[in-house]
């Protein structure tokens, strides 16, 4: 039937009742409320909506001033004198401080404030240039961005991080003082949000007119702390401080809806409009990202939400304070908190909620910054292209499709076309279970306008399907993007799929591992070429060259200049010096001494003593039972186990180890959550034995972020990246430890396998089953209970002797190995993993050896900038072509 032919589902919910908040009927209200004046940012428009009128329109100027249009489009000055009359100015008109009263935290701020001065220049420069010469965008949508500090990676984006020591150094402060007064940005928790803030951070020094989009979220997802070895959850309270990196735009505001219900345009039947008094605003905050070696600057909009109706005065004056403010707390929950536990049905709709204000705000925004190109809708592809980082931003493809039929008057099949054309799909996970699904009803509900597009996108998208395939129900069933359980689910992922014209994964094994499971379907359906790789990588610029300046010196000098941040291909120079002693020596030093570095981070975070002597081995990521921390800390206890058999002099010769843990569980995730009570446990019983000493320690870091990755990283000698073979999408960390000189203790899976085809396998330490094998291994262990190797049974037995406090507490953890069909084939691993570890300590004892794969490594990765992953998104995904701002905007 022709898609504009009027047949809608009759599922769309015509008649859903009107959502509330608390207290709209209350008796002592007057019966008439006054409508709720929209935000306005200027007395004029007040006084025009207070006559009844629509607003006052901002005047514009009537001339351009050629003094104006000079000074913004001039370069501030570079010298150490401008830049200490911007600090001082800002340290007295912007803090009210004088030399008496200002003290590191001011300093820092006042030089943020300077620093971000020349950004938004060139934000301004950049932004103003692409429009000029109507230049597509690619729109990055990621529902985190684990952006970091940002004062440090500015300062050497701008190359102005000597004058700013010099300046703060004339008013009484070390540089590295002031870097440490600013706190991380709680946008993001792990890889995902690291990958968005890389790719971000390469559009930027590519060129590549470019911006990321998400939320601007008020505590982060947790602060982490360990009490009592427990994880115990407190909201990050980071914007307590002002964030110079943030530019309020008041004047970009969204309205966003929920719940309601729909009328259908009498002319048009597959059009209606959506009626709901439950109406937020989505205002803007932009964050520039500089770009390094480019007078570029990137852009990330963040939405923070607000509320239409901000404070009820009559229910307020009525006593009713909760009503008065029910719509104020109702809207700033939606940001407040990344990944909200949705273990119960509130968490979940509030997850929903706030998916959509995200994709609306910004589905929105790009319209509204496409039609001032003044081109039909139709050609928006050709203006956008819109990539989603995972599932999160996918109830972006319905509200493009609400936008551009209900609100611009498309037909169906020209905005379906449009937005296949815009959208493109990144998956990041192998694990069914971790599929991002809606119960029908709960969509419904809370969004029924685009409950009803996703029925007529899966019917349509059906009804092809049995087109080519007559007669194939079960081929039906199985890539419908709505489930048939009960409740019926909406399968984000598969409406990813169907409304993306590229979908990729982000590693070689991930991208084909997909291709033959989850997407399989898909494949047979839509063709193979639809389905390409896309291996992430990381920014060279924060992950060697700022946290690791000493091993970037040593580089800038191989290959001559400091070219080699933006082109990483140029790290091969330092094949040319693998074997000057000289070179070799300082090499080994520089490592040494990020290893002292990290070693006085964890006496201040944990206060635990360890030797910088030690071999650091390193397991920092989200903690999740297939990244398999449980089968590093068994083989700990397995460790301090066979220490404690031997003589004083046997365990002298043993080489000392500092194993290091760090990364959250999420709050809802009890089994991860007692992995890191008995890495604490273990830690507190080995740390405090005098008979093992220094020659085992355990550290867990607590609150892991990107400051701390950036102490951990450069220090590591080895990091282990153990994840069972087939569920690791890509990672990035075992790129950013291979890029600071570690090596990789690892399975086969991700990334892992295309770093060892780069660097070499005698550079990587390979362990564990292979990813074809894990499906008959645990077809094997769900019917049968095999002994476990001797161990991992010794690791056991340690636990249940009440070595490391009561066994009870840990004994889920061992039945999930030895009763739960362990699933993630510790046991099937754990020999080899030993042997593995065997086998680095061996490689360690050589120092030669070792640090020719610690050169050798570093030298052969730049496969895995971001900047390559990037121009292969934008030549072969996105279609758009660096655009720098020349001297011609100036």
């Amino acid at each position: 039937m022709n898609k504009d032919g009027g047949y809608f589902s009759t599922t769309i919910p015509l008649n859903t009742a009107k959502a509330t908040t608390p207290g709209v009927h209350e008796p002592d209200v007057p019966s008439v409320q006054p409508t709720p004046l929209k935000r306005v940012v200027s007395g004029a428009a007040l006084k025009e909506l207070l006559a009844g009128g629509a607003g006052a329109q901002p005047k514009t100027p009537s001339r351009e001033d050629t003094e104006f249009r000079a000074y913004s489009h001039s370069e501030i000055a570079r010298d150490v004198a401008t830049i200490k009359n911007s600090v001082v100015m800002h340290l007295t008109a912007t803090f009210l401080r004088t030399p008496a009263s200002m003290d590191s935290g001011h300093a820092y701020l006042a030089s943020a404030f300077s620093v971000r001065d020349r950004l938004l220049q060139r934000w301004n420069l950049t932004n103003e240039y692409h429009d000029k010469i109507n230049a597509k965008r690619v729109y990055y949508m990621s529902l985190e961005f684990l952006i970091g500090r940002t004062f440090d990676n500015a300062l050497l984006a701008l190359q102005l991080r000597d004058e700013y020591a010099k300046v703060l150094g004339d008013v009484g402060f070390r540089l590295e003082d002031i870097i440490d007064e600013e706190r991380d940005a709680a946008l993001g928790n792990g890889g995902l949000g690291r990958l968005a803030a890389c790719y971000v951070d390469s559009m930027a020094c590519m060129n590549y007119p470019g911006w990321g989009y998400g939320l601007r979220y008020r505590y982060g997802m947790f602060q982490q702390q360990i009490i009592n070895g427990y994880q115990v959850e407190a909201p990050d309270c980071w914007l307590d401080s002002p964030n110079p990196w943030e530019f309020p735009r008041p004047d970009v505001t969204y309205p966003v809806k929920f719940y309601g219900h729909l009328v259908r345009d009498p002319e048009v039947p597959y059009r209606y409009k959506w009626e709901s008094n439950v109406v937020y605003d989505a205002m803007a905050f932009d964050v520039p990202v500089p770009g390094y070696g480019t007078a570029n600057v990137g852009n990330i909009r963040l939405w923070s939400c607000k509320t239409n109706g901000l404070f009820d005065l009559n229910k307020f004056n009525a006593g009713d304070y909760h009503g008065a403010t029910g719509g104020q707390v109702a809207a700033q929950i939606l940001t407040d908190v990344l990944y909200p536990n949705d273990n119960t049905n509130e968490g979940k709709e509030l997850r929903l909620r706030q998916e959509y204000l995200f994709c609306s705000a910004t589905l929105q925004d790009i319209i509204a910054r496409f039609k001032r190109t003044g081109r039909p809708l139709t050609q928006l592809a050709d203006m956008a292209a819109i990539q989603l980082n995972d599932t999160h931003p996918t109830l972006g493809i319905p509200e493009l499709m609400r936008i551009l039929i209900d609100d611009e008057g498309l037909t169906w099949d020209d905005a379906w076309s449009t937005t296949i054309k815009t959208f493109a799909f990144t998956n990041h996970t192998v694990l069914p279970e971790a599929m991002e699904k809606w119960p029908v009803p709960m969509l419904d509900k809370i969004l029924p306008r685009h409950m009803g597009i996703i029925y007529d996108i899966n019917l349509f998208f059906l009804q092809s399907v049995e087109e080519r395939f007559p007669g194939d129900r079960e081929l039906l069933r199985k890539i419908s993007i709505i489930e048939e359980s009960s409740p019926q689910q909406v399968r984000m992922a598969f409406l990813a799929c169907v409304g993306s014209h590229r979908v990729n994964g982000v590693a070689a094994i991930h991208s084909d591992i997909i291709k033959q499971t989850i997407f399989s379907d898909f494949v047979r359906v839509q063709g193979e070429d639809k389905f390409i790789n896309k291996t992430n990588g990381v920014a060279p610029r924060r992950w060697m060259n700022e946290c690791n300046p000493d091993m970037s010196a040593l580089i800038t000098e191989a290959v001559g200049d400091r070219s080699w941040v933006t082109d990483l291909s140029k790290t091969r120079a330092l094949e040319a010096r693998v074997n000057d002693s000289d070179f070799r020596q300082r090499w080994w030093a520089a490592k040494q001494k990020n290893k002292q570095r990290l070693a006085e981070y964890i006496l201040a975070t944990t206060g635990i003593r360890v030797s910088s002597e030690a071999l650091f081995d390193v397991q920092v990521k989200r903690i999740h039972e297939y990244k398999r921390q449980l089968m590093n800390i068994l083989s700990v206890i397995y460790r301090y186990h066979c220490l404690k058999q031997m003589t004083p002099a046997e365990r002298a010769r043993e080489l000392p180890r500092v194993v290091i843990f760090a990364g959250k569980a999420a709050a809802g995730y009890w089994v991860a959550k007692q992995v890191i009570k008995l890495i604490n446990s273990v830690a507190e019983v080995v740390n405090n034995d005098e008979e093992i000493g220094d020659v085992l320690k355990v550290v867990f870091i607590p609150d892991y972020s990107v400051t701390a990755a950036e102490n951990i990283i450069p220090a590591s000698d080895i990091s282990q990246h153990i994840s069972t073979a087939g569920t690791e999408a890509s990672g990035t960390s075992n790129m950013k430890f291979v890029l600071n000189g570690g090596i990789i203790l690892g399975t086969v899976d991700g990334a892992n396998i295309e770093i060892g085809e780069e660097v070499g396998e005698e550079q990587i330490f390979f362990f564990g089953c292979l990813a074809h094998e894990v499906a008959d291994f645990r077809h094997y262990l769900r019917f049968h209970q095999p002994q476990p190797d001797p161990a991992l049974q010794a690791a056991f037995d340690m636990i249940q002797r009440n070595t490391f406090g009561e066994a009870h507490l840990f004994q889920s953890l061992i039945d999930s190995v030895l009763r739960g069909g362990d699933v993630y084939l510790l046991s099937v691993d754990f020999p080899s993993y030993i042997e593995a570890h065997k086998a680095v300590e061996n490689a360690y004892r050589q120092r030669d050896d070792w640090i020719t794969k610690s050169i050798l490594s570093v030298a052969r990765m730049s496969k895995f900038s971001s900047d390559r992953s990037i121009q292969e998104y934008a030549e072969e995904v996105w279609n758009i072509e660096p655009a720098p701002v020349g001297s011609q905007c100036v």
